[in-house]
């Protein structure tokens, strides 16, 4: 596991953990799994996938019924992320409060971290 013993990697708002929950018992998943990836403008993406099987490697990060986990690749990224659900007029989808992260694009689905 990556990071500091006894913390969470990430966080979830109360909104997010609820949004998670419904989608894991409508769903019938264990959960989300958490990712970045190489790709958009400035240059990273989350990612976010149902899960059926926990895989042994990822980090479990449960929080009022709601599960994610956290791919190995990804934990280093995320750690200190805070996972909102927001719903306004537009649009409705989770936000990431990510305190790695030093540029994103105007759109907001494409991030950048510091050299690591």
């Amino acid at each position: 596991m990556f990071g500091i013993p006894g913390k969470q990697a990430v966080s979830m708002t109360p909104t997010a953990a609820k949004q998670i929950s419904k989608l894991m018992a409508e769903k019938g998943h264990q959960g989300l799994r958490i990712g970045v990836k190489k790709g958009g403008c400035a240059g990273m993406e989350y990612t976010m996938d149902y899960v059926d099987e926990v895989d042994p490697m990822d980090e479990v990060v449960e929080q009022d019924g709601a599960r994610v986990m956290i791919a190995p690749m990804a934990q280093m990224f995320l750690f200190g992320t805070e996972i909102d659900y927001e719903v306004s007029l537009l649009e409705s989808g989770f936000k990431f409060r990510n305190p790695n992260v030093t540029e994103s694009c105007g759109c907001g689905e494409s991030i950048k971290f510091a050299e690591m």
